[in-house]
C-alpha cells in the first residue's frame, strides 16, 4: 500500500480523531503521562544529552572528525564498510545512547562524508543504550544486581558490533564513499591534513560555530522531549483502553507453543512503546520465571529500543536520504541477537569465581530504587567512556594497519 493511498490517509485521520476523543476522555491520566515524560526528559535526558551533541557539533566543524577517521580507516572499512569517521559515530553512539548516532550520522551525510549505504549501515548498529541507564537504571535499578549489569552490557553493545559485521554487506553494491588514497606520508600526518582540509572546508568563525552547535542541540533535544511526552501519553491512553492487555494476550497465545513464558508478553508489549517501561516489566515478573529469561527480555527490550526511540531516529533521518527501513529491521536483528547471547553467556558467566561469589546476596531484590546520577557524573563517565573506545579503535587500527604493511613490504 502506497504511503499516498487514501486508504492510508483515512485510517490516520480515524486514529487521529480516536486519540483526540481518548485524551477528552482521559484527561487527567494525559496530563499526569505528560507530566511524567516532562520530568523524564528534563532531569534525565536532556543534561545528559546536551553536552554530547554540542560537542560533537564542534568537532566536526573543527575537523578532529575527519582527523579521527582518518586513523580509523583501516578497521572501520574491513570491518564494518564505513569509512574511518563511522568509528567517531561508534564511540559517541556507544557512550551517549540513542538517538545521538543518528544525530551524527545525519550531520556526516549532510556534510557528504558517507553516502546513503554508508549512513544506513552506521545508524543501525551504533544506535544503542548508553552504559549508565544500561548498568544503573536497569540491572541496579530494576534488577537490583551489578551482574546483571555485567550480563545486559555484554549482550547489548556485543550484539550491536554482531550486527555492525552483519550489515556490512548491507546494499553490497551501491556507491561508498573514496578511500584513502595510497601515499608515502605517515597516517597522522594524514591525518592532520584531512583535519585541516575540514576546517577550511566549514570556514566558520569559532563562536559561530558555538552558536550553530548549541542552537542544533537545542532543536534536536526539543524534538525528542517531544517524542517523549507523546509516547508517556499514548502508553498510559493504551493502558486505560486495556488495548496493552488485548495485545499482550494475543502475543502470549502466539508464542505459547514455543515455549515462550506467558508472563514475558507485558513486558514485550511495553518494551515494544518504550525501553524504559519494558526493562522494569521484564524485572518485576514472577518469581517462578528463570532469571535467565528475565535478563534475555531486558536485554532484547534494551536493544529495540522502542517506538519512541525510533520516531525519534526518523524525524532525525529524514533530513536527509537515509532509509528508516534498514534502521528498524537492524532494530529487530539486534534483539534477537541480543536475547540469543543471554542464554549462550549465562552459564559460562554465572560459574566464573566473581559471579559465584557475588550472585546469591545481589539478586535478592532490595529497596533501593534507580540510581539517580547528576548531569555532571554522566558527562564525565560517558566522555571517559567515549575517550577509552576511541582509544581502544585507535590502538586496533593502528594494529590492522602495521600486519598490513608488514604484508605488502
Amino acid at each position: 500500500m502506497s504511503r499516498h493511498s487514501p486508504i492510508l490517509t483515512l485510517l490516520f485521520a480515524l486514529s487521529t480523531i480516536a486519540l483526540v476523543f481518548s485524551l477528552v476522555a482521559y484527561s487527567q491520566i494525559s496530563f499526569e503521562a505528560a507530566v511524567r515524560g516532562l520530568k523524564i526528559w528534563w532531569e534525565v535526558v536532556f543534561p545528559s544529552t546536551l553536552p554530547f551533541i554540542v560537542l560533537s557539533e564542534i568537532l566536526m566543524g573543527l575537523g578532529v572528525v575527519h582527523f579521527v577517521g582518518v586513523l580509523l580507516e583501516p578497521m572501520m572499512r574491513p570491518l564494518f564498510n564505513v569509512p574511518g569517521t563511522g568509528g567517531f559515530i561508534l564511540a559517541m553512539g556507544f557512550s551517549s545512547g540513542y538517538p545521538v548516532a543518528a544525530k551524527l550520522t545525519t550531520r556526516l551525510r549532510q556534510q557528504g562524508s558517507v553516502t546513503q549505504a554508508e549512513g544506513e549501515r552506521l545508524v543501525s548498529f551504533t544506535t544503542t543504550g548508553d552504559p549508565l541507564f544500561v548498568m544503573g537504571a536497569v540491572a541496579i535499578g530494576f534488577f537490583h544486581s551489578e551482574q546483571m549489569g555485567l550480563i545486559l552490557a555484554l549482550t547489548h553493545y556485543l550484539s550491536a558490533v554482531i550486527m555492525g559485521l552483519l550489515y556490512r554487506f548491507h546494499a553490497p553494491f551501491a556507491t561508498v564513499t573514496k578511500p584513502l588514497a595510497k601515499t608515502e606520508l605517515p597516517l597522522p600526518l594524514r591525518a592532520l591534513q584531512a583535519m585541516h582540509r575540514a576546517r577550511l572546508r566549514d570556514g566558520r568563525a569559532f563562536g559561530k560555530l558555538m552558536g550553530d552547535a548549541v542552537q542544533s542541540a537545542l532543536n534536536t533535544l526539543f524534538m525528542i522531549g517531544g517524542f517523549i511526552i507523546v509516547f508517556s501519553v499514548l502508553i498510559q491512553l493504551f493502558s486505560a483502553i486495556h488495548l496493552t492487555q488485548i495485545i499482550g494476550t494475543l502475543l502470549s497465545i502466539f508464542l505459547g507453543p514455543f515455549g515462550f513464558p506467558p508472563a514475558f508478553s507485558h513486558a514485550i508489549v511495553a518494551g515494544l512503546f518504550e525501553v524504559t517501561l519494558g526493562a522494569q516489566a521484564a524485572s518485576t515478573v514472577a518469581d517462578g520465571v528463570p532469571l535467565v529469561w528475565k535478563a534475555a527480555i531486558a536485554s532484547a527490550v534494551l536493544s529495540w529500543g522502542g517506538l519512541s526511540v525510533h520516531a525519534q531516529v526518523a524525524s532525525i533521518l529524514s533530513e536527509t536520504d537515509i532509509r528508516v527501513a534498514p534502521y528498524l529491521i537492524a532494530r529487530s536483528i539486534h534483539a534477537l541477537l541480543a536475547a540469543v547471547l543471554t542464554f549462550a553467556v549465562w552459564s559460562p558467566l554465572q560459574a566464573t569465581a566473581w559471579f559465584a561469589a557475588k550472585s546469591v546476596p545481589v539478586f535478592l531484590p532490595t529497596s533501593s530504587g534507580i540510581p539517580v546520577f547528576s548531569w555532571w557524573e554522566i558527562l564525565w563517565k560517558s566522555s571517559l567512556l567515549a575517550l577509552g573506545i576511541a582509544a581502544f579503535l585507535l590502538l586496533a587500527s593502528g594494529l590492522v594497519r602495521s600486519l598490513r604493511t608488514g604484508k605488502t613490504r
